[in-house]
């Protein structure tokens, strides 16, 4: 099937549910058996890892196994497991895959917690931390060592949205015995396939393409067969669990999934298109534009695009800065994305400058679902404000 057919059929067994449509939310904790018989079967079924057999709680219940099916159908892994949130499996997937006096190389554009847990945690334990420069891709080479066990990659990076050779950094990795980890939420396995690029666990925040509404928080890791055993067994040591509810809601958003991100990837680039006109906007970077510094490497390897990008302002003092953000009505101002509605925030990594000093801002934005003229017209009552201010610091 098709990816949009695959949307609508991984993971759904009307015929398990007395023909119900979707998987229902099946919430437990205790399993019974009727039977000594059928309490031993059920236990040497899921000491074999059949898919789908749990015994407890834990381990899943059909609402779970369900969203699992789809995802690895989808992603075109070996098998996936559910967190609480896309953080706790990124650190659930590096416990899993690090030891003490291992060393692990880190892309410098990474999710800041995956450095904050790194560097915070799993260094105590006597993990050996490394960050490269995103754009070193095949020259990765120079930077590892005897004792590296993952290369780590997030193409495009969090804020500056930079592409990275993923086929040439897997062949480096492999060659060296180092496993690929990488962060695939932007892309989904809609627009970049991971395992054929040669990465050996794709980790998503189904919190946001894959749930799509803003209510409910979920990470989802998808192993190939190498990697399977070690991220199930630290996964399940850890105590990583998940709500069933929430399972359910990834389950629905994800029938619509690929009808979204057709909207969100069209309006970004339209949205995109037009900061590139605004004198205020120094540069934009979002992956799908000619202008794009590693846009040919994208176009090489990526399917698509979301509604996830950046621009940097040309500097302006902290005071036309917040004007612009106050003024806008449609974007909201909070972290995430993925969800149908616009978002916009200032990047962590910007410069905070006195009362009236210019400076220049970075701004990540994300375009939901909302007519693109609108949002566009939202974000020129911005620019307004922010000249009308901007003028009063200058004058």
């Amino acid at each position: 099937m098709r990816t949009s057919s695959k949307l609508i059929a991984a993971g759904r067994y009307p015929e398990r549910f007395d023909g119900v449509v979707n998987t229902p939310v099946v919430r437990g904790s205790t399993l019974l058996s009727p039977n000594m018989a059928h309490w031993q079967r059920q236990n040497e079924r899921q000491q074999a890892d059949e898919p789908g057999i749990s015994v407890y709680g834990r381990f899943g219940t059909a609402t779970h196994h369900a969203l699992q099916d789809a995802i690895t159908e989808l992603s075109g892994g070996y098998r996936s497991l559910l967190f609480p949130s896309g953080l706790a499996a990124i650190s659930s997937v590096l416990t899993a895959l690090l030891s003490s006096g291992d060393h692990i190389l880190l892309t410098n554009t990474a999710y800041s917690p995956t450095g904050q847990f790194l560097n915070r945690t799993l260094a105590r334990f006597g993990v050996q931390v490394s960050h490269y420069d995103a754009n070193l891709n095949e020259n990765i080479e120079d930077l590892i060592q005897a004792n590296t066990r993952v290369v780590y990659v997030e193409s495009p990076g969090s804020y500056a949205f930079n592409i990275q050779d993923i086929p040439a950094i897997s062949r480096v990795a492999h060659a060296h015995g180092a496993f690929v980890v990488m962060d695939n939420t932007w892309a989904t396995p809609l627009y970049f396939d991971a395992f054929s690029h040669g990465v050996d666990v794709s980790i998503q925040a189904a919190t946001k393409y894959i749930v799509g509404h803003s209510d409910a928080l979920l990470g989802v890791a998808t192993c190939n067969e190498t990697t399977w055993s070690r991220v199930r067994d630290t996964s399940q040591d850890l105590g990583q669990t998940c709500s069933p509810d929430d399972a359910y809601l990834a389950l629905r958003g994800l029938r619509t999934m690929g009808v979204r991100l057709k909207q969100h990837w069209a309006s970004s680039v339209s949205v995109a298109q037009w900061l590139e006109s605004r004198p205020e906007v120094a540069q934009v970077r979002h992956p799908a534009l000619p202008s794009h510094p590693q846009h040919a490497l994208w176009k090489r390897d990526f399917k698509g695009a979301c509604g996830l990008f950046s621009f940097t302002l040309h500097p302006i003092p902290q005071e036309a800065l917040h004007a612009f953000i106050d003024a806008l009505k449609m974007f909201g101002l909070g972290l995430s994305w993925g969800g149908y509605e616009s978002l916009i925030m200032p990047t962590p990594e910007h410069a905070v400058g006195t009362h009236g000093q210019a400076v220049t801002q970075r701004i990540r934005i994300h375009v939901g679902l909302e007519d693109p003229l609108d949002l566009i017209d939202d974000l020129r009552t911005g620019f307004e404000a922010m000249s009308q201010v901007y003028a009063e610091c200058t004058a």
